[in-house]
C-alpha cells in the first residue's frame, strides 16, 4: 500500500508532481464541460445525454494504467523516461468491462489516435488493446493489464477519484464526426489540465457573451462610413456593394447551408459576415463562433484587419475578438496563442488546411479544437481554391452532418463558384443515403434583379480572351514579347515556381520593369514584395509587370490593367479576373488565357485534367456564361476524366472506419517538401545550439520538393538518422536574391537546370 497519493505526472524542475486524483478530477470536469457546451446545439437522433456520459466515462478512466507500480516508479522522479506500461490500455480494458464500448475507444485513442477498424478487428476478442506491445519483462501489455485491472480500479477508488458504473445509456451513433468531436472534448481537457499544472496556463474559455448584436451594429456603421468614391465608376461599384450588403442582411436565416457567388469586388467579405452575425445573434442559444476559412495565408491578415477595424467594440483587445490562426501567425502571449489555435475567440480567421484537415484528423493533438465547431457558423471564402475537387464529397458529408446534427451554419463564397452539389457525378458520394440526393443550396442574394445587375457590371469590367487556336504555344521569348506588348500595369500568373522565375528573369534581361512573387521567396521577403506592389499600384505606375504563381490568384486586393494566365483550371482563369480592373477603372481591361511550350517549361502534372477542361469552352462562352456555370461544368469534366477515383476511395475509407488512412487522404496540400533555411545566421545559430524561434525559421525559410534536395546536393543543418529525415531542415548554399528571384536566382545559374528536369522546385 502506498504511503503517498499516486501520481499522474512527474515533477519537473521546481514544479512538483501532479497527483493522479487531481489530474483525473480536473480532466473529468473539463471534458464534461466541453461536451455540455457542444451538445447544447445537438439536434441528432441519438441523444445528447449519451454523448456527455460517454465522454465523462472516458475522462474518468483515461489514465488508469498510470496506477501500475512500474509506471508509478517512473513518475516519482523527474525523468523523461517513457512509461514502461502503455497506460491507455487499462482504461480501455475497464471501460470495455463496464460496457462503455465507445468510451473505451476514446480512452485508447487519447494517446494512440483514432483507430483502423481492420487492425482492431484483427485482434478478434480484444480490440482496442495493446496486443503487440510488451512490458519490460516481455509479457504482452494487455495480459499484464488484465491481471492487474482489479488492483488499478481499487487504487483509483482509494485515491478519491470520480467513478462511473456500468453503462446504462443507449449506444452512441458510430459516426466518424461524432467520434472526433468526443475525442476532442477529452484531449482538450487532458492537454489543458497538464499545461495548467506545469506552466500555470489558465484555461481559456469562449467569452460568456459574444455580443453578436453589437458587432452587427458596428459592422453596419463601418460599411455606411466607407468612402463613396471619387469617380463615377467608384461610386457605381460602391453602390453595388451596399446593395449586396443589404441583400445578404435581408436574406432568410432559416437555411443552414447557403452560397454567395457574387463577383469579385462586390463586398462579399462584409456582406456574408453581416448575414452570419444576424444568425449568431438570433440563434437560441446564440452561436459560439464564426469561423472564416481562406485558401492562402497571405490573404488572412488583410481580412483580419478589416474585421478588427469593423467589429471590435470599445474596451476590447482586437486579438481577443478576431483571432488569426495559421502557421505564420505571431502571438504576443500564451493566452492569445490559445485563443487562436484552440478556436476560442468569437471570430476566427484560419486556413483551409487547418479547417479541413481538422475535420478528417485522427491524431489527438490535431483534433483538440474540433469540439468548438458545434453551434458555430463557418464562412468558406474563395471556396474554389480551398481544397482539391476530390476531397469535396467526403467534406460535404461531414459539413452536412455538422450542420444538421450539431447546429452549424455554412456559407460558401467565391467569384467562380463550383456548384458541385448540383452534379449527379457527385451526389451519390456526398449524400448520407439515397434519399438525400436532391439538394438545393440557395444563394444569399435572393433578389434576381440585383444578380442581373451584378452580371452586367462584371461583363463590363473585363473581357476574357485567348490567343487563336492556330497560334503555337509560346516559348519564354514569346511570353515576354506578348505580355509586354499590352498596356500596363500587367499581371502574369504561371503554374510553377520555375516558370515564374525564368520568365521574370528574361523580362528583366530584356530591359522590362518587372517584379516577381512566388514561394521561391521566403515569407519575410514575399511581404516586402507585396508592399512594393501595393505602392506601385497606389502611385499609378503603368509600364511594369508582376510575374507570379497562384499565390496572388485569390483574395489579394490588387488591381492591374491587363492579366495573363498560363492555362490551368477554369476557376483560376476567372480568379485572375478578380485582380484585373477591380473597380472597373480600366475600360479596356483584358484577361488572356495563354499556352506555354511544354518542352521548355515542365508541366505541373496536378493540373493536366483542369487544363483540358478549360480548353473545352468556346471563346464566347468565357464572356457570356456565368462564372459559376463555367466552373461547375469544368469540375464535371475533371470528374469524368478521372478525379473521382480518389474521392470514392476517401468516402470508402471513412465508411470503413480506417481513420489514420482518412487523415492521410485528407491532406489539402499533397506536397512532399522540406524546409530549407536561407539565412546563414540562423543556420549557424542552430548548429551552435542557440535557441531559434519557430517564427524565425518560418519567416526565413522556403519549401523545396524532397526529390529536388538530392539533385541540389543540399546538406541538413544538423546530422539526422534515416527515421528523422522527414523532419530535418536544410541549409541553402546557392545564390539567394531577396529582392527578386529568391532561391531561384541560384537554381537558374545551375548549368544543368533544364537538362535535370527543372520543374516545380
Amino acid at each position: 500500500m502506498r504511503d503517498k497519493p499516486p501520481l499522474a505526472h512527474s515533477p519537473k524542475g521546481s514544479i512538483p508532481a501532479q497527483t493522479y486524483c487531481e489530474h483525473v478530477t480536473g480532466v473529468r470536469n473539463k471534458a464534461v464541460q466541453n461536451a455540455a457546451n457542444a451538445v447544447r446545439y445537438y439536434r441528432g437522433k441519438h441523444g445528447a445525454e449519451a454523448f456527455k456520459k460517454y465522454v465523462e466515462a472516458a475522462a474518468v478512466y483515461h489514465d488508469l494504467g498510470k496506477l501500475d507500480e512500474a509506471n508509478q516508479s517512473v513518475l516519482k522522479v523527474a525523468s523523461r523516461k517513457p512509461l514502461p506500461i502503455a497506460h491507455e490500455d487499462a482504461g480501455a480494458a475497464l471501460l470495455d468491462k463496464l460496457e462503455w464500448k465507445e468510451s473505451a475507444v476514446l480512452a485508447f485513442a487519447h494517446h494512440e489516435g483514432l483507430f483502423s477498424r481492420d487492425e482492431e478487428m484483427s485482434k478478434q476478442e480484444r480490440p482496442f488493446r495493446q496486443l503487440k506491445r510488451k512490458t519490460p519483462a516481455g509479457e504482452p501489455v494487455a495480459d499484464h493489464i488484465d491481471r492487474n485491472l482489479f488492483a488499478y480500479e481499487s487504487e483509483h477508488i482509494k485515491s478519491g477519484c470520480p467513478t462511473i458504473g456500468k453503462s446504462d445509456v443507449e449506444g452512441l451513433h458510430n459516426c466518424g464526426l461524432t467520434r472526433r468531436i468526443a475525442l476532442s472534448c477529452l484531449v482538450d481537457a487532458d492537454h489543458g489540465n497538464t499545461a495548467k499544472h506545469y506552466y500555470a496556463e489558465r484555461e481559456i474559455d469562449p467569452p460568456k457573451a459574444c455580443c453578436w448584436e453589437e458587432r452587427l451594429a458596428a459592422l453596419q456603421s463601418y460599411v455606411n462610413g466607407l468612402d463613396e468614391g471619387k469617380t463615377e465608376n467608384e461610386r457605381a461599384r460602391n453602390n453595388l456593394r451596399r446593395k449586396v450588403f443589404q441583400s445578404c442582411m435581408a436574406s432568410s436565416i432559416e437555411k443552414r447551408i447557403r452560397t454567395c457567388d457574387a463577383p469579385v469586388g462586390s463586398g462579399k467579405t462584409t456582406a456574408v459576415m453581416a448575414h452570419l452575425l444576424k444568425i449568431a445573434a438570433s440563434n437560441n442559444p446564440p452561436l459560439r463562433h464564426i469561423i472564416i476559412v481562406l485558401p492562402y495565408t497571405n490573404i488572412i491578415t488583410q481580412m483580419v484587419n478589416v474585421y478588427r477595424k469593423a467589429m471590435v467594440l470599445d474596451g476590447e483587445r482586437p486579438e481577443d475578438v478576431v483571432a488569426e490562426h495559421h502557421h505564420r501567425a505571431e502571438f504576443a502571449d500564451v493566452d492569445l496563442r490559445h485563443i487562436a489555435t484552440l478556436w476560442k475567440a468569437p471570430i476566427i480567421v484560419t486556413t483551409a488546411v487547418q479547417f479541413f484537415e481538422t475535420l478528417g484528423a485522427s491524431h489527438p493533438a490535431s483534433l483538440r479544437k474540433l469540439h468548438e465547431l458545434p453551434g458555430s457558423a463557418v464562412f468558406i471564402d474563395e471556396m474554389h481554391a480551398a481544397i482539391p475537387s476530390h476531397l469535396w464529397p467526403q467534406m460535404w458529408r461531414w459539413l452536412e452532418k455538422w450542420s444538421n446534427e450539431w447546429g452549424g451554419y455554412l456559407v460558401l463564397s467565391s467569384g467562380s463558384m463550383s456548384r458541385f452539389w448540383d452534379l449527379k457525378e457527385y451526389q451519390n458520394l456526398m449524400a448520407q443515403n439515397a434519399a438525400e440526393h436532391a439538394l438545393h443550396v440557395q444563394d444569399l442574394i435572393e433578389d434576381e434583379s440585383l444578380r442581373r445587375e451584378l452580371k452586367v457590371a462584371e461583363n463590363r469590367r473585363i473581357l476574357y480572351r485567348r490567343r487563336s487556336k492556330d497560334e503555337e504555344a509560346l516559348d519564354c521569348a514569346g511570353v515576354v514579347n506578348f505580355v509586354s506588348g499590352k498596356k500596363g500595369p500587367r499581371l502574369l500568373i504561371v503554374n510553377t515556381v520555375q516558370t515564374a522565375a525564368a520568365i521574370a528573369n528574361a523580362m528583366r534581361n530584356n530591359g522590362h520593369d518587372v517584379l516577381h512573387l512566388s514561394t521561391a521567396l521566403a515569407p519575410v521577403h514575399r511581404d516586402l514584395i507585396i508592399n512594393r506592389i501595393k505602392q506601385r499600384l497606389r502611385n499609378k505606375i503603368e509600364d511594369w509587370t508582376l510575374v507570379a504563381t497562384s499565390c496572388v490568384e485569390a483574395g489579394m486586393d490588387f488591381s492591374f490593367r491587363n492579366g495573363f494566365r498560363e492555362r490551368a483550371s477554369t476557376a483560376s482563369l476567372i480568379q485572375i479576373g478578380g485582380r484585373i480592373s477591380r473597380g472597373a477603372e480600366y475600360p479596356d481591361a483584358e484577361v488572356w488565357d495563354i499556352l506555354l511550350r511544354d518542352d521548355l517549361f515542365r508541366e505541373n502534372p496536378t493540373i493536366t485534367i483542369s487544363k483540358r477542361a478549360l480548353g473545352y469552352f468556346a471563346d464566347d462562352e468565357l464572356n457570356t456564361e456565368e462564372s459559376s456555370f463555367l466552373s461547375t461544368k469544368a469540375m464535371q469534366c475533371e470528374w469524368t476524366a478521372g478525379a473521382d477515383r480518389k474521392a470514392r476511395e476517401l468516402v470508402k475509407l471513412e465508411q470503413s472506419m480506417e481513420y489514420p488512412s482518412v487523415a492521410k487522404a485528407c491532406r489539402v496540400i499533397e506536397a512532399d517538401t522540406r524546409t530549407v533555411l536561407i539565412d546563414q545566421t540562423l543556420v549557424n545559430a542552430i548548429r551552435n545550439g542557440r535557441s531559434v524561434s519557430k517564427i524565425e525559421i518560418m519567416q526565413y525559410s522556403v519549401q523545396i520538393w524532397a526529390h529536388k534536395i538530392e539533385k541540389l546536393a543540399l546538406e541538413p543543418i544538423m546530422p539526422f538518422t534515416e527515421a528523422a529525415s522527414v523532419n530535418s531542415m536544410y541549409s541553402w548554399v546557392y545564390d539567394y536574391d531577396a529582392d527578386f528571384l529568391g532561391y531561384m536566382a541560384g537554381v537558374l545559374k545551375l548549368d544543368d537546370f533544364f537538362v535535370a528536369g527543372g520543374g516545380v522546385i
